[in-house]
């Protein structure tokens, strides 16, 4: 068969085009392999309602998370001799998060901790929340922010700076508060293993409070070594907001000083909990936090491990929660979670601050941004 000149100059250029395009796909494949373009190794973006696992990864530090409620899952840290643990508690299935009362790992809100009788006055109007304690809220309510799909908007596996974006949008009317809100939270892998932690909102047509927390469970020893009992604790506060019997504040803020809620020094938290009814669950008060700055807010010490882990903030309270109300939980691996098998370092505005005007106030009104910002440092010491 005969064919011309012509003819052959067209179906080289046809094929130059083919291989051009082959290439391409090939660039673009190696770049979402490697989480450049948003999708890490064995993951994908989640679309609407979709629930998957993401991983971020540097150097010796390896964190899993769910979209399910912005939920951390797993973080694995060497110990003194280099042995890899996961430090938090938690499931193995993101189905068990679904069912989970404890809000193992997750982003709390659109108002973490407490509102007494889950009602508020903002502007001259009555907002009726929607109750889940007793006739208190907390966490946001019966479906905060622990309990909804949160949309993945980018994501970087590894690389050098490891993050993933969540965020969602609360409407007007949610669990009962007012206006429509924009929320955003960022997990970034920073050099040395530092955990980054950013929660922002905008509120877009209406005031409505606002106060975020990340409540996660830390073992630094391990999450199924046992008790955390053992383990040192240093608050940076002199104060506490105490609380009454169903853990709303008084409105009181007092000194630590000659009580069992004194961590100025390093102590183990074992050392005086046997002076409180059931434990740790209370605000402190951080001494440095008047101008909204990063301050320190914590150090936690597992000496058997060698794990320290420093936590960082900008917000004016910390709640410390020693895990009081876990009650035979089964968790990863099957190994089951008892009182006081880890501790929580929740920072926050102070809690039920709708109700005292002497706390910092929490009301976001549209047109300004919220930022919430915690910052994890983790060390060994021999």
């Amino acid at each position: 068969m005969n064919v011309s000149s012509n003819t052959w100059t067209i179906l080289r250029k046809k094929m130059t085009k083919v291989s051009v395009l082959l290439s391409a796909v090939v660039v673009l494949a190696l770049l979402f392999d490697n989480g450049v373009l948003g999708i890490g190794h064995g993951h994908r973006i989640a679309g609407d309602g979709e629930v998957r696992i993401y991983e971020l990864k540097k150097g010796n530090i390896s964190l899993r998370l769910t979209n399910w409620g912005a939920t951390i899952m797993s973080l694995l840290l060497p110990d003194k001799n280099g042995k890899l643990d996961d430090v938090v508690l938690g499931f193995d299935s993101v189905n068990d998060y679904k069912n989970d009362s404890a809000y193992f790992g997750a982003v709390v809100g659109r108002v973490a901790n407490r509102i007494a009788n889950a009602q508020f006055t903002l502007n001259g109007t009555l907002y009726e929340l929607i109750p889940n304690e007793g006739k208190n809220m907390l966490h946001g309510g019966p479906k905060g922010f622990s309990d909804v799909v949160w949309k993945v908007t980018r994501y970087q596996k590894g690389g050098h700076t490891p993050r993933i974006v969540f965020s969602y949008f609360s409407h007007n009317g949610e669990e009962g508060f007012p206006g429509d809100l924009q929320v955003s939270v960022t997990y970034t892998i920073l050099g040395d293993n530092h955990l980054s932690i950013s929660m922002k909102a905008k509120a877009l047509n209406k005031a409505t409070p606002v106060n975020l927390a990340q409540h996660t469970y830390w073992n630094l020893g391990g999450q199924n070594s046992g008790d955390i009992l053992s383990e040192e604790v240093q608050i940076f506060a002199s104060h506490i907001t105490p609380c009454d019997s169903h853990l709303i504040p008084t409105g009181k803020i007092i000194p630590v000083k000659g009580t069992p809620y004194d961590f100025l020094k390093p102590r183990t938290v074992g050392s005086r909990i046997n002076k409180l009814p059931t434990g740790y669950d209370i605000n402190y008060v951080l001494d440095s936090a008047q101008s909204m700055k990063l301050h320190r807010a914590a150090i936690v010490r597992d000496k058997k491990s060698g794990r320290v882990m420093e936590l960082v903030t900008n917000q004016p309270g910390v709640q410390f929660y020693t895990s009081n109300m876990l009650k035979e939980t089964k968790g990863k691996g099957g190994f089951v979670y008892k009182e006081h098998a880890a501790l929580c370092l929740e920072t926050q505005k102070y809690p039920d601050s709708v109700h005292h005007p002497n706390f910092p106030s929490e009301i976001l009104y549209p047109g300004k941004s919220y930022e919430h910002v915690m910052l994890f440092k983790f060390t060994v010491e021999s």
